[in-house]
């Protein structure tokens, strides 16, 4: 039987010291064969051989360990405050610390006061003390939690049990704290999981049930009514309506619906009943994509917060082999005194703790991935985020990126009157051209019936259809022999003249369009000029990328004059026409030599080299779209090029928050360790200085949630 996996959300999982326990206490689990926890999410991923063990033996072995799992899809929420334990204990540091300075005032035995002091640094150190056990006995570390720890008993030897009280209240509150910091980051996840209802509306053998929507199977019919949430992925077989996307793609308008369009897990509908049929189970839906994808991203580290990780494992054991220094030197070699320097080393010790420096990266990091998120940007991690701040160049595929990837009749020309045999609107051309192209299956036909069907206009009645490969195609009407094509077609094949209609179907072909001619074999009749429409914001989107000081090129296989007339229209740099997927490849290439880091926009599909090959790689359109939603770097879920600039305006935005935080947290620790090591600071200032840092640089962070 093969192994099975399941994911579970628990609860008191707030870093990667609890993914460690977590790990440690399932290590060797009979039948456990593969285990991944995401701290960020609060999430356990476990692949288990069903023969051996099953999914309630493994929630019970997590709830054991100290991290009960959660039911269904609910994300875990830090309990109340006055149910927290590592609240609890920090307050009752908190008040022992009171009473003892209040009884030491009053002049009561320093005995007993010492003994208050004593209470509160154990119950208050109590969680990180053990965190700090845990990582030098398992992980072999030494972290933060093992400074502060090591600080507080010293100072309690250094007969000043008041302070490390205080040491132990600020730094053991703040840890409490950063619990409802990460709780804050997964708000974007939360807000996810709530778009979907709880219940769905399900027609089976003729009957209509409300079923849990974990329970939709794909074929299954179910129901919609206005103002509903749409409960998984589906085609819509009745009704229409319009529908409201923004919670997954980030369009701000309301889409139309009609039967054969695809509908997505969590939109809005907002008017009319539909009738959907299930194409995704839940588990497989657009939402549940997105949400396993933000959390997979959430857990990538950028190089940045790598670097900072690695920083913080030389730097905190050097920060106490320094503060041991302080403690024995002065006094060995120069007759110092030992109170003095031991009191030094102790607030060094404090000062030089880099708390603010580790938590400014990810902090910031996570709260931009969720909102990304939950603006239609899916960027797969921090690496990304970093180098999509880095971009100075943006190459964007024409056919479906700059352009909506469907032509459409732009232009509907009469030529000589007296020649066209009653003909004498532009109507009566297109009802003839809709009637002779209405059996070809060309994306240029198409486009000549939707122009049809768009005015109202009734396809003329015609026999014999015949597809003249690589020119056009030909039918009767009325029994007259009607062409439609290529200028060729009538210049080369019909040997019409047609030198003194080449004016204006030149004018119209560098203007990026393909003009079909239309007529019999005595003269044409007509043109029917085609283009690719550009998408509405193209042109704003790249004046605003050169306003960034972004260089913007475009990577196509249509034609040159066709990609040139586009160029010129939306204001494009540079331009590369005719080229195959692996010449896309090549100009990325060349891009990134000229001007360095490059950006590459396309569908996530025909582009697939291109993207892999730049230093970021963005599909648009990937709403619903497994292969897009897979190859892509970053993934645009809607069919908008402005959110191509939000993702870049994102990502320069969290590289400024982190920049500050760093540079924050640098300067603090600075005048922490001077004031230490001069004798300025007294241990309950450095621990002041450094918990405010700490907050400060977590709120600067969030700011990142802001849209």
């Amino acid at each position: 039987m093969e192994n099975l996996q399941f994911d579970v959300y628990v609860g008191n999982l707030d870093c990667d010291h609890d993914a460690s326990t977590i790990k440690r206490g399932l290590d060797n689990s009979n039948g456990l064969v593969e285990l991944k926890v995401y701290p960020k999410s609060a999430k356990v991923s476990l692949t288990y051989d069903p023969l051996a063990t099953s999914p309630d033996t493994l929630r019970e072995k997590l709830d054991e360990l100290g991290f009960p799992p959660q039911e269904g899809r609910a994300v875990p929420q830090q309990p109340e405050i006055w149910r927290n334990p590592k609240v609890i204990t920090a307050v009752v540091a908190g008040v022992l610390l009171l009473v003892g300075w209040l009884l030491g005032q009053a002049g009561v035995s320093q005995i007993v006061t010492y003994g208050i002091y004593i209470s509160a640094v154990v119950i208050g150190g109590y969680y990180f003390g053990r965190e700090a056990l845990e990582e030098l006995i398992f992980e072999r570390e030494i972290g933060i939690e093992l400074l502060m720890s090591i600080a507080a008993v010293a100072a309690l030897l250094l007969g000043e049990p008041a302070e490390a009280a205080m040491l132990v209240f600020l730094y053991s509150i703040s840890e409490a704290a950063e619990g409802y910091t990460e709780e804050k980051t997964r708000s974007a996840v939360r807000a996810l999981m709530d778009l979907t209802p709880k219940m769905a509306l399900v027609r089976r053998d003729g009957r209509e049930s409300e079923v849990p929507v974990e329970e939709l199977l794909i074929g299954d019919i179910f129901i919609v009514k206005p103002g509903q949430s749409i409960p998984t992925d589906g085609v819509v077989i009745s009704g229409e309506s319009n529908v409201n996307q923004a919670p997954v793609t980030g369009e701000s308008v309301p889409v139309e619906k009609q039967p054969e369009d695809t509908v997505f897990a969590g939109s809005i509908n907002e008017q009319g009943a539909l009738e959907v049929r299930t194409t995704k189970t839940f588990a497989d839906n657009t939402i549940a994509r997105i949400i396993h994808m933000v959390e997979e991203a959430q857990e990538k580290k950028g190089s940045s917060q790598r670097f900072i990780e690695r920083f913080g494992k030389v730097y905190s054991p050097l920060v106490l082999l320094v503060g041991i220094l302080f403690a024995l030197l002065p006094p060995l070699l120069f007759n110092g005194s030992w109170e003095t320097w031991l009191t030094r080393s102790v607030v060094f010790i404090v000062a030089a703790a880099p708390c603010a420096l580790v938590i400014s990266i990810p902090i910031t990091m996570v709260a931009t991935l969720g909102t990304g998120a939950r603006k239609g940007v899916l960027i797969k991690g921090g690496r990304y985020v970093e180098q999509l701040a880095k971009i100075t160049v943006v190459a964007l595929d024409k056919t479906g990126t700059l352009t909506h990837g469907e032509p459409e009749v732009t232009d509907v020309i009469l030529l000589k009157d007296e020649q066209l045999d009653g003909i004498t609107s532009s109507e009566q051309l297109l009802t003839i051209a809709a009637g002779v192209e209405r059996l070809s299956q060309h994306p240029l036909a198409k486009a000549v019936m939707r122009q049809a069907e768009a005015q109202g206009i009734r396809p003329a009645e015609v026999t014999d259809f015949h597809s003249l490969t690589g020119a056009g195609v030909s039918a009767r009407v009325n029994g007259s022999a009607i062409y439609a094509g290529s200028p060729d077609l009538f210049a080369n094949q019909l040997n019409i003249p047609m030198t003194e209609y080449m004016t204006e179907i030149e004018a119209l072909q560098n203007e990026g369009k393909t003009v079909i001619v239309i007529g019999d074999k005595q003269a044409p009749w007509g043109l029917i000029a085609i283009r690719d429409t550009i998408r509405q914001n193209a042109r704003e989107t790249v004046e605003v990328l050169h306003q960034a000081g972004v260089r913007v090129a475009m990577l196509t296989g249509d034609n040159t004059r066709t990609a040139q007339a586009i160029a010129r229209e939306v204001g494009v740099d540079e331009v590369y026409a005719d080229l195959k997927p692996e010449g896309k490849v090549v100009r990325v290439q060349e891009l990134a030599q000229k001007h360095g880091h490059v950006a590459m926009v396309g569908d996530g599909v025909n582009d697939a080299p291109a993207l892999a090959e730049a230093t970021v790689g963005i599909a648009m359109g990937a709403a619903g779209t497994d292969v897009a939603l897979e190859t892509a770097d970053v993934a645009l879920m809607a069919d908008d090029l402005g959110k191509l600039v939000y993702a870049l305006q994102l990502a320069k935005r969290n590289q400024t928050v982190v920049n500050q935080n760093l540079a924050l947290s640098a300067v603090v620790i600075t005048i922490l360790v001077v004031g230490a090591l001069t004798g300025a600071f007294t241990l309950p200032i450095a621990v002041i200085g450094h918990e405010i840092s700490e907050f400060i640089v977590i709120g600067s962070g969030l700011r990142m949630l802001r849209g």
